[in-house]
């Protein structure tokens, strides 16, 4: 069994940035080697939609457009522990969701993982409301 924690939500005005960790526990044996992880947010009355995805091997992000050069994810795994991060800058409003933390042991980022489905594990969400 697989656990994702995220963290640092909050409310801050629009311009303002904040940073979201996703915390990885539990039977990591499948995710030594090569994985993926990515985030997705929700937004009130809107579709659950991706955010950014990541592949262990590079650690390269590909960015939804919506958030391009505003967002930034990044992922430790030093020292047996793996967090994702993701530094959000300039916030808008419309950045205003509930944004979750997902991960797969597979080995192709590529197709499918925009889906939600296609991630097998998958965290609670932390809210973030940004203030016009």
């Amino acid at each position: 069994q697989v656990r994702l924690v995220e963290s640092g939500g909050g409310s801050v005005q629009a311009g303002g940035a904040l940073t979201l960790s996703c915390e990885v526990s539990g039977k990591l044996y499948s995710y030594m080697s090569s994985y993926c992880m990515g985030w997705f947010r929700q937004a009130p009355g809107k579709e659950r939609e991706g955010v950014s995805v990541i592949w262990s091997g590079d650690r390269r992000p590909v960015s939804a457009a919506a958030v391009g050069g505003r967002f930034t994810t990044s992922l430790d795994n030093a020292k047996d522990k793996i967090t994702l991060y993701l530094r959000m800058n300039s916030l808008k409003p419309e950045d205003t969701a509930m944004y979750f933390c997902v991960a797969d042991p597979k080995t192709d980022c590529r197709a499918g993982s925009d889906t939600w489905t296609w991630w097998s594990d998958r965290g609670q969400g932390t809210l973030v409301t940004v203030s016009s």
